[in-house]
């Protein structure tokens, strides 16, 4: 039995590492759009949907990332929309992972790895914030473990994230020596050993961890330091992350890197639909097409990039 982090190691291989991010707002669709459809998250599955089913057949990108905040924004017609993306995920053969960054204890932490690794809103994989203390990982790497019941998904930790606020706690010194992150990526890494006993054959740990490509100063260093970690790799494109740095974060055990308002906003700066932006005549194909061409245009990227290093 293979995790949901493994299959998505196999996917990045085969597709490329892109991840694609539906954190799709209503306001990232054009007028013409939404005015089609009853009410704004009907507009937003619609063209989700389309991008995914663009995505899929170009194999353009390995998973796709859902930020819950989007959906909740819409209330609860917005969280169908969001169950229902999730599920068109995956019956798209694509790896979902749902960006829901909880943290929290005991009881509640069980509840919320029950809610999202179960019912309604099931996922392959999830984003973990570790800052309350390691415990608050226990719920969640127990629907990690191989079980035909409730088993094999994954979870991201938050390690360095692609914010500038990160330093403010992540790269903090400790008087014991390193940083508040490098204490994460250790008990990742202890973490990832236990595993290992459960999962003899696997490649990466189902244990991964977020790593943003927007500070080139230690992504070598971390790549090399977690090398049986896969990761998670935001801030490329719109937050200005480059392509050489996400490229380096992609070797040893590999990772995906996601981009978001690059894809979902692509048609804004399509050349060829400038007269129909002009216009306010866009149509949902149009803009998902858009979104089909960032798609692939981020891939080549990647690889591209990935190529010169030789990686």
């Amino acid at each position: 039995m293979k995790h949901s982090m493994e299959l998505l190691q196999d996917l990045a291989k085969k597709n490329g590492p892109l991840c694609v991010g539906l954190d799709t707002d209503p306001s990232y669709l054009p007028a013409s759009v939404l005015k089609v459809f009853g009410s704004p998250s009907e507009a937003v599955l619609a063209y989700n949907r389309e991008i995914i089913k663009r995505v899929a057949a170009d194999k353009s990108a390995c998973c796709c990332k859902i930020q819950i905040a989007y959906y909740e924004a819409m209330g609860i017609e917005g969280m169908k929309a969001y169950a229902q993306t999730i599920q068109a995920v995956k019956e798209a053969g694509l790896i979902a992972i749902s960006d829901i960054k909880r943290g929290d204890i005991a009881n509640t932490a069980s509840a919320y790895a029950k809610a999202h690794f179960s019912g309604d809103f099931e996922t392959d994989i999830i984003t973990v914030n570790p800052y309350m203390g390691f415990d608050t990982l226990v719920p969640f790497t127990e629907y990690c473990k191989p079980s035909e019941e409730k088993g094999g998904k994954g979870i991201f930790v938050l390690l360095r994230t692609s914010n500038p606020g990160m330093v403010d706690i992540e790269q903090q010194e400790l008087k014991s020596g390193g940083r508040v992150l490098d204490k994460t990526g250790s008990e990742l890494e202890r973490i990832s050993a236990e595993f290992k006993g459960l999962y003899p054959e696997q490649n990466c740990s189902p244990v991964g961890a977020v790593v943003g490509c927007t500070e080139e100063s230690d992504a070598r260093a971390l790549r090399d330091a977690y090398k049986d970690i896969f990761f998670l790799i935001p801030g490329y494109g719109a937050q200005g992350g480059a392509a050489r740095i996400a490229a380096t974060l992609l070797d040893k055990a590999g990772g995906t890197v996601n981009s978001s308002r690059g894809i979902l906003c692509a048609w804004k700066k399509d050349a060829d639909l400038a007269a129909k932006i002009e216009e306010g005549s866009l149509c949902l194909r149009e803009i998902a097409d858009s979104a089909a061409k960032a798609s692939l245009a981020a891939k080549k990227d990647l690889l591209g990039a990935k190529k010169s290093l030789g990686i």
